[in-house]
């Protein structure tokens, strides 16, 4: 995980003589005098933190370093399940497989759907299986059918030596009907802005 810490000099790690100040509602309250600045924070009951050190002079803001820490930490966890579910998933098929081994295959490719995850389906041939892929489209439009409600193909079924591809794509969940406008509540009035703040493919197995 990333050290935040690291990333940002809060208070009296501070040593430059003067700041751009921002404010805790993120208002710009200007060039001032570090020293000037750490005591608005302790009066605040907040800390001072450098976020951009790389400006000139650098820019610092009053907030709740414990607070900002954890919510740069959520953000993390989130941009690490957003790439989790970009990666595509892989599983093999047979051309001779049993109805057994199709539906675990087939329950494994669902999972991986259901988690938002693409699926590459291979079909691999041996030897002679090769002269027949008619057999392994029919397996992948097998699989296709049998996991309609869930994902879709995203292509034509595509050779690369000897095995036979397709590509399954989750389906974007449904989107809830809009509510009627005469059911919905009064809006509020506006408020005013404020500034805002500053794959791998790996392989499963039955």
């Amino acid at each position: 995980m990333m050290n935040i810490a690291k990333e940002h000099k809060v208070n009296e790690q501070i040593r430059v003589r003067q700041i751009r100040l921002i404010g805790a509602e993120g208002e710009q309250v200007g060039i001032i005098d570090t020293r000037d600045a750490m005591t608005m924070a302790r009066e605040a009951g907040m800390d001072l933190v450098m976020v951009s050190p790389q400006a000139v002079p650098p820019v610092c803001r009053l907030l709740d370093y414990g607070r900002f820490r954890y919510e740069q930490q959520q953000n993390e966890k989130e941009n690490r399940k957003r790439a989790r579910a970009q990666e595509v998933k892989a599983i093999k098929f047979r051309v001779k497989i049993d109805d057994h081994d199709f539906n675990t295959k087939a329950g494994h490719v669902r999972r991986f759907l259901d988690e938002g995850h693409k699926v590459k389906v291979t079909i691999m041939f041996r030897g002679r299986e090769r002269t027949h892929p008619e057999l392994g489209e029919r397996i992948l439009h097998r699989v296709a059918d049998t996991l309609a409600d869930v994902g879709a193909p995203e292509g034509m079924p595509s050779m690369m030596g000897m095995d036979m591809n397709m590509i399954m794509a989750p389906k974007a969940a449904p989107v809830p009907k809009k509510e009627r406008v005469e059911d919905a509540p009064a809006m509020a009035a506006p408020v005013p802005d404020v500034a805002p703040e500053v794959a791998s493919e790996p392989t499963a197995s039955a």
